[in-house]
């Protein structure tokens, strides 16, 4: 990876190139630490790249401004052997945050995995298992409930639909105001 700059017509634009074997096509991303990271495949050259940045300049922008504007909120990052600490304590954190919930609900799950992940706070599996992101353990109550509670309630409703934010009403009725706070947490 290494820093670079676009010039546009109002104001420099500092990416950070990406070269990847894998992609197949350009693609920009903003990241609230590293800032806008553009990847190239290895057959297109920076030129074309810059000229795709150009043309994306708008989105940019209004993107980079939206990051600076939020007062975000950086969760650590932690070695293996801190994860795995964590790992174990959220585990506990998240089983008596679900016996708490599943008395309403009555759903089944499988299992439990707490993992490591860069962009997600948790997720369902098809096969009923929940993961949950390590990091919820630096989150308040609230946030840490509304994660496990989202994920259990996808259990029953395996989507976003009205149905599943009923489910998840029930026993978070503030969820739209929890749902924004969270977005102010960066993984």
């Amino acid at each position: 990876m290494e820093k670079r700059f676009v010039n546009t017509n109002n104001k420099i634009i500092e990416y950070t190139l990406r070269r990847s074997k894998r992609a197949r096509n350009l693609s920009i991303s903003i990241d609230c630490e590293a800032g806008v990271i553009a990847v190239k495949p290895w057959f297109i050259t920076v030129g074309t790249l810059e000229k795709f940045i150009l043309k994306k300049q708008d989105w940019i922008l209004k993107h980079l401004n939206k990051f600076s504007k939020l007062d975000l909120k950086l969760l650590p990052r932690v070695n293996k052997r801190e994860y795995k600490k964590y790992k174990e304590e959220i585990k506990i954190d998240v089983i008596e945050i679900l016996e708490k919930y599943n008395k309403i609900y009555g759903f089944s799950y499988n299992k439990i995995f707490i993992k490591n992940q860069k962009t997600r706070w948790g997720s369902c599996s098809i096969r009923n298992n929940l993961n949950l992101n390590y990091r919820i353990k630096f989150l308040p109550v609230n946030l840490k409930e509304y994660i496990v509670v989202h994920e259990l309630c996808h259990l029953k409703e395996f989507n976003h639909s009205k149905n599943f934010w009923m489910l998840v009403g029930q026993t978070i009725p503030d969820y739209k105001n929890i749902r924004k706070e969270l977005k102010h947490y960066y993984l």
